[in-house]
């Protein structure tokens, strides 16, 4: 198993974004003025299939919200996207190992150096501190 990278380069995060089919976003809100709900849409309009991941469980957006990472199967995601504190990333490094997405998305203002190594280790490319949202209106449309 190759090891994974920390994507900075445009090239790498376009090539990405354009390869990925299915998007899990860990801590989308059901509240349509959250940065996480507003991003979800966005990449749903951009043709992405959504997966919200929320202990709130319900419905957002239309779609079932699973309760945790754990619940969905391994190798079913492309990226998962991050929208937790930096300092929570690291709680959720073994379940994200376990679901074998391509990449890790930590959304802007979220780094974790020591979570990003492990996921690396493990072949999964990690982004840290960028919107997926920005980053695919600024790279792919």
């Amino acid at each position: 198993m190759s090891k994974g990278r920390i994507l900075k380069e445009d090239v790498d995060i376009q090539s990405a974004l354009k390869d990925a089919k299915i998007i899990a976003v860990l801590g989308m809100s059901p509240k349509p003025e959250r940065d996480s709900n507003k991003v979800g849409r966005y990449m749903m309009a951009a043709g992405y299939d959504l997966i919200p991941v929320n202990p709130a469980k319900g419905e957002i957006l239309g779609l079932v919200v699973q309760e945790k990472i754990e619940d969905l199967a391994p190798g079913s995601v492309d990226i998962l996207d991050v929208f937790r504190k930096s300092e929570d990333v690291a709680g959720h490094v073994d379940a994200a190992i376990s679901l074998k997405p391509k990449l890790v998305w930590m959304q802007l203002g979220v780094e974790n150096m020591e979570a990003a190594e492990r996921l690396m280790a493990a072949g999964i490319d990690v982004i840290m501190d960028k919107c997926i949202k920005v980053e695919h209106a600024r790279l792919v449309v």
